[in-house]
């Protein structure tokens, strides 16, 4: 797992591999990028064609390789709003990534999976 972070925020202070590893497994590859509003939004207007930041993207590359961009800035901004604490937000941006590379699309199946391992890392 490659962690890279583009903003003059710290890193969350969270197992990011251990998280990564309880949902994917040790076999993927994951690239962690954490951004800020700029590249979001560029991103998010090329990929989708959405021309305002978002908090996470997630991009499948291959069956076992993947990349998620999250948006610090955005995430902070975001996190009282649903009424978590920044870190917790954060990660719960992760484990939403993660089950998407792994093949999950929003349903309460997801929901469920979700909620399981946020309890599991406390989150």
């Amino acid at each position: 797992m490659d962690i890279k972070n583009t903003t003059r925020k710290k890193n969350p202070n969270l197992p990011f591999q251990k998280i990564k590893e309880s949902v994917l497994g040790n076999g993927y590859d994951l690239s962690l990028v954490f951004i800020g509003d700029k590249l979001s939004k560029k991103l998010n207007n090329k990929y989708r064609k959405i021309n305002k930041p978002t908090n996470i993207l997630t991009f499948t590359l291959s069956k076992n390789e993947g990349e998620i961009f999250i948006n610090l800035n955005l995430s902070k901004k975001q996190s009282s709003k649903y009424e978590r604490k920044y870190t917790d937000f954060v990660g719960f941006l992760l484990i939403h990534g993660l089950l998407h590379l792994k093949g999950y699309e929003h349903s309460s199946k997801m929901e469920v999976e979700e909620k399981k391992i946020r309890k599991k890392f406390k989150l």
